[in-house]
């Protein structure tokens, strides 16, 4: 519903009809073109299940309905893909549709389904009674009849079960899954498909994620190094682009007015995953810097943060809400970010950081650990930042975070011409799409060639 038909000049190209819940719907086919290409892009319309504005609302009744009228567009548009690309949970039951609806149809014959894992731990588990929507024996195959013996079906583990490859969003978070400490009770299934399991890190827009040209700021800096050297007046702008942005923040977010003042951020969803609680009262009492937080999700961490805030206003700012406006103003004004996650299968919030000139430091999980490259040891000399562009930590301990921090601020502040270094690490790392892209078409190339 939130899909402008005016804005993305989307055209209505085709209306088609498919019996999904006993019931016969409607579904249009709109279509434009990606921006600056001849890539077309379609979208979906129907009154019932695509009417609100929350993506995710609906549940999975609402998913199973797009993967059944998304099938069934491929045949109205005579479109034969090679390949299907499903993502997560919410698209699991694509293969099986195919088996089942599909399944003497021989429009479907010879395509291959790849299956991406954003993040194993939201798993679609649903009553079985949702296969009747879309009825034709799916119930009987081999790979739900096994499913359904613990009394439910997961879309998941249907998903995992039937690509013909899987990938995830970090090669890290790949090999994570496979152990039951975050396999999350599908470890064993994992494990069976390990030789067509791949980890492929998610890439950046660094067109929309750039200081120099984002809307957001009220000061934008280049980050682009001239040639192979950093100018000094590269870093000079740097500097100096940043701190604005940091005293402009600091007063709209009513932390006391100081450059020099280290600002370490946290964007994100406030949720149990992101390691929001080992973000302590001792931490902001301990450390000579001042904390800005952004985000919204699960309230026992927004009381958290907002009593930090109260009882530390000089050192601590909570802002509880979404704002795209203003994470990209924390990216630009901060000198450290944070990413002290439970668990990352790819993170996206370390490398816009990287982009915008901040130092992260993460816990060494998944993504966060593909990405960001420690610098370790106090003492180390100006020759030892080598390829570091920031500070990892490996146990979930407050304690842990405590000690970086510590290190971070002490080369912050004592050793400028080192934390440059390391920002400038952070801003040359090719976070971009390119590198990934050519990963997927292996894969691609792979399974057409099979």
């Amino acid at each position: 519903k939130n899909v402008s038909a005016d804005k993305w000049e989307l055209k209505r190209v085709k209306k088609f009809k498919i019996a999904y819940d006993k019931k016969i719907e409607p579904v249009e086919i709109l279509r434009t073109l990606l921006p600056e290409s001849r890539v077309p892009v379609y979208f979906l319309s129907n009154h019932k299940y695509f009417n609100k504005e929350e993506v995710y609302s609906g549940g999975l009744k609402k998913f199973l309905f797009y993967s059944l009228a998304s099938l069934e567009a491929m045949k109205v548009l005579r479109f034969k893909p090679d390949i299907i690309h499903c993502h997560d949970h919410q698209t699991g039951l694509a293969k099986n549709i195919i088996a089942s609806t599909y399944k003497e149809d021989k429009f479907f014959q010879g395509v291959k389904i790849i299956f991406i894992i954003h993040n194993l731990n939201y798993q679609g588990k649903q009553n079985p009674v949702i296969l009747e929507k879309v009825d034709h024996d799916i119930d009987k195959l081999a790979p739900v009849v096994n499913d359904l013996k613990d009394g439910d079906i997961n879309f998941m583990v249907q998903g995992i079960l039937s690509a013909d490859i899987i990938t995830t969003v970090s090669p890290a978070y790949a090999e994570e899954i496979l152990k039951p400490e975050l396999g999350v009770g599908l470890d064993n299934i994992l494990r069976k498909r390990k030789k067509d399991l791949y980890g492929i890190i998610n890439g950046l827009d660094v067109d929309l994620f750039n200081p120099a040209t984002d809307r957001n700021l009220k000061f934008n800096y280049s980050v682009e190094p001239d040639g192979q050297q950093e100018s000094k007046k590269t870093i000079l702008e740097l500097i100096k682009g940043k701190q604005k942005n940091k005293i402009w923040l600091q007063k709209k977010v009513g932390l006391p007015v100081d450059g020099s003042k280290a600002l370490a951020g946290f964007v994100s969803r406030i949720v149990w995953q992101k390691g929001a609680d080992l973000i302590t009262e001792e931490i902001v009492k301990k450390s000579d810097c001042q904390f800005v937080v952004l985000g919204a999700g699960e309230e026992q961490y927004h009381r958290h943060f907002k009593n930090l805030a109260e009882k530390h206003p000089e050192k601590f700012s909570a802002q509880i809400k979404f704002s795209i406006e203003m994470a990209s103003q924390i990216y630009a004004a901060s000198d450290i970010f944070l990413m002290p996650s439970r668990y990352e299968p790819c993170g996206l919030g370390q490398m816009i950081a990287m982009r915008y000139g901040s130092v992260p430091i993460v816990r060494a999980t998944g993504g966060l650990k593909d990405t960001v490259f420690n610098l370790s040891g106090v003492k180390c000399q100006m020759s030892n930042v080598g390829g570091a562009n920031g500070f990892v930590f490996k146990k979930f301990k407050s304690k842990e975070l405590e000690i970086v921090l510590k290190r971070a601020l002490d080369i912050y502040y004592n050793k400028p011409k080192k934390w440059q270094k390391l920002q400038l690490n952070g801003m040359k790392t090719d976070f971009s799409w390119d590198k990934s892209a050519k990963e997927y078409v292996k894969l691609y190339k792979k399974l057409v060639k099979n």
